[in-house]
């Protein structure tokens, strides 16, 4: 039986469509159940449609708290029978209700080498402090902001100074390195 993977992004969905692409041609024994994005109008909500992945898309500021919206997403994740929560772009620090719900289950992709650059600006900051060995993490998402146990990394030389084209190289790794995680994790 195949597992069921929640995708969780904020913006295009170039890891969402690297998963869900990965799915649908069989290198990955999955399918994404639902992509659960924070953002109304974000471009990675047309990329599920295409895929017809079920889509749960909210905005954080219609309710009162985390707490929450993270009790909403719940049900939705528990509704589709997810084995494996992969966010994947996700702007947002999972709460505890959430993080109690699916304990050990939930995994992130961070464009550094942990336990360096953790946080949103990760890319930003490892170019200005002039490192030249850059990377992309797989993690257990616990508690701490970018501090679970790692699953995989991979390292990549840069001597430049464009944080952009720094993503745009680890965006590449991103995509197969993310797939070829969830494949082995998923057996």
């Amino acid at each position: 039986m195949k597992k069921r993977l929640a995708v969780f992004a904020s913006g295009t969905g170039s890891n969402f469509e690297a998963i869900a692409r990965a799915c649908a041609d069989g290198a990955l024994d999955a399918e994404v159940a639902v992509m659960v994005c924070d953002k109304p109008g974000a471009a990675v909500i047309g990329k599920a449609e295409r895929f017809g992945v079920d889509t749960f898309v909210f905005s954080p500021k219609s309710y009162a708290c985390k707490a929450d919206f993270e009790a909403e997403i719940v049900k939705v994740l528990d509704g589709k029978k997810v084995d494996l929560v992969c966010l994947a772009g996700y702007m947002r620090i999972v709460g505890e209700t959430l993080l109690n719900a699916y304990e050990g289950k939930i995994i992130n992709i961070h464009p550094s080498l942990l336990p360096a650059f953790k946080g949103a600006h990760a890319v930003e900051d490892a170019v200005a402090y002039g490192v030249k060995v850059y990377g992309i993490s797989i993690h257990w998402v616990n508690a701490d902001l970018d501090g679970g146990k790692i699953i995989a990394q991979r390292a990549f030389d840069y001597d430049g100074d464009d944080p952009a084209e720094v993503h745009r190289i680890g965006q590449k790794i991103e995509h197969q390195l993310y797939v070829e995680t969830i494949a082995k994790l998923i057996k």
